[in-house]
C-alpha cells in the first residue's frame, strides 16, 4: 500500500497485491508475471504508463475484488491515519469507480475471481 510511485511501480512483481493510491510514472508493471494491483487513477491516465501488451486493466466490477480492495485500504487507514486513504472510504460509492484492476495476462486462468462481471469483457490470451 503506497500513495504513488515514480517510474518501474510492481516492475518484476511476481505475486502479493499492490495498492496505490496516488500517480504512477512511465513503465508501470514492466516485467510484472504475478500478483495483482490495484491503482486509484481519478484522471483515467494510468494505462498510458503501462505496457498493455502484457498487462490487463479493468474497473473494479467483481465484488470478490472490490471486497479485497476496501479491506486493505481500511486496514492501511487504521494502521496509517491515512488522509488520503479516509476520504476514498468516506466517499467509496464513488471512489470505487476511480480504481483499475490491473494483473498480467498469463494470470488470468489462475485468478480466484474473473476480473470481470462481463462475459468475454477480459481476453485471456
Amino acid at each position: 500500500m503506497i500513495e504513488g510511485c515514480g517510474s518501474n511501480g510492481c516492475e518484476y512483481m511476481t505475486g502479493g497485491v499492490a495498492v496505490i493510491l496516488g500517480t504512477i510514472g512511465a513503465n508501470f508493471g514492466a516485467g510484472m508475471t504475478g500478483g495483482m494491483a490495484y491503482l486509484y487513477d481519478p484522471d483515467a491516465v494510468a494505462e498510458t504508463y503501462m505496457n498493455k501488451e502484457t498487462l490487463v486493466t479493468c474497473p473494479v466490477t467483481v465484488e470478490h475484488w472490490e471486497t479485497e480492495l476496501r479491506g486493505l485500504i481500511e486496514r492501511h487507514v487504521k494502521e496509517t491515519n491515512s488522509r488520503k486513504g479516509a476520504e476514498i472510504l468516506q466517499h467509496w460509492d464513488i471512489e470505487k469507480d476511480n480504481f483499475l484492476q490491473i494483473c498480467p495476462k498469463e494470470m488470468l486462468p489462475h485468478l480466484a475471481a474473473p476480473l470481470s462481471v462481463e462475459e468475454g469483457a477480459i481476453p485471456a490470451e
